[in-house]
């Protein structure tokens, strides 16, 4: 691992220093923006009282009126460098970040095509994102929940083509995001092409290794397709599952989206892994920069994690959600 993160900052430096100056423009941009997500969740198939429970995904999880986060997001660019401040506060912006830094970074446009970014950054992986204002659905996937969240490190972004792109880069261990507790190293690396992007990761200190697919297609002017598989495995340990993500607008204030999961978790040390099917059907409904987002999901798993209205162990679990997201 040592090895290659070795390689990889030296990539990194050799194109640092062979490429060509090709502005000396100074013009500044400051940019200001965010959001404000709440919800109120309720289950049908189970308590909502100080038994309830949810599905095992991130965010979206207490019962009753809840609160979401709010994000500030600060940017500053002049020529060719800049910085981001991403903050966060609230439940899912605890869950999601050690600390209400969700993004800090600076980054340096060597030219046109060739972009380096040093700091703390949201993960590459994955069709979801941390922010509610990133994602059609407003609870999360297992793909999303059981992936890295953000990494903290050195990334170049390559233009090579109007329809080709290239990541590479190299990180703390997965999510230890404030500092380096051991010394040990993740590398990563991202392929685009036409809006499909094919994901690695590798950790031996941490998540281990993992491939995504994440991508989509425009089926006609209303409806698309969004795609995400991935597959991590960590010593025997770990998971693989595909999302279909089909969404029709029916105008400009009005979609419906459906979000079809099947997720299987693997270890070499039992027999039977535990694996879920989750259906969950979204509406979003915008009026000027307010979302609203009712929300129907289906939890159903091949043993018995949930639990129903008379405490009993069950494979599955109905639930609602209503969000209103306000960005600005």
């Amino acid at each position: 691992m040592k090895q290659l993160f070795t390689l990889l900052l030296l990539l990194l430096s050799v194109t640092l220093i062979a490429q060509e100056e090709n502005s000396n423009s100074s013009e500044k941009k400051f940019a200001f923006e965010g959001s404000v997500d709440t919800y109120y969740r309720t289950n049908f198939t189970a308590p909502n009282d100080e038994n309830h429970i949810a599905p095992g995904t991130s965010f979206a999880d207490t019962a009753g009126f809840s609160l979401g986060m709010g994000n500030i997001i600060a940017s500053y660019e002049k020529g060719k460098v800049g910085a981001v401040a991403d903050l966060v506060f609230g439940p899912r912006g605890e869950a999601a970040s050690a600390t209400v830094l969700n993004q800090l970074f600076a980054f340096y446009n060597i030219s046109e095509n060739t972009k380096l970014t040093l700091g703390k950054f949201n993960t590459y992986l994955g069709y979801e994102v941390i922010s509610p204002v990133g994602n059609f659905n407003y609870s999360t996937s297992y793909l999303f929940s059981n992936g890295p969240f953000s990494h903290t490190g050195l990334k170049a972004d390559f233009t090579l083509s109007e329809d080709f792109s290239l990541m590479l880069g190299v990180f703390n261990q997965t999510d230890v995001t404030e500092f380096n507790p051991n010394g040990s190293y993740a590398v990563g690396a991202q392929l685009g092409y036409s809006g499909q992007y094919l994901n690695f990761l590798y950790d031996d200190a941490g998540l281990g290794f993992e491939v995504d697919y994440t991508g989509g297609f425009d089926v006609s002017d209303n409806f698309f397709l969004g795609i995400n598989a991935a597959y991590a495995d960590n010593d025997g340990e770990g998971f693989y599952g595909a999302d279909l993500y089909p969404q029709y607008s029916f105008s400009d204030s009005f979609s419906l989206g459906l979000r079809g999961e099947y997720f299987q978790e693997q270890s070499e040390f039992v027999e039977d892994n535990l694996s879920v099917v989750a259906v969950t059907l979204t509406g979003s409904y915008t009026v000027e920069d307010l979302i609203i987002k009712p929300e129907f999901r289906f939890d159903s798993g091949s043993e018995d994690i949930f639990i129903d209205t008379d405490l009993m162990a069950t494979k599955s679990l109905g639930s609602f959600v209503v969000a209103a997201i306000y960005k600005f």
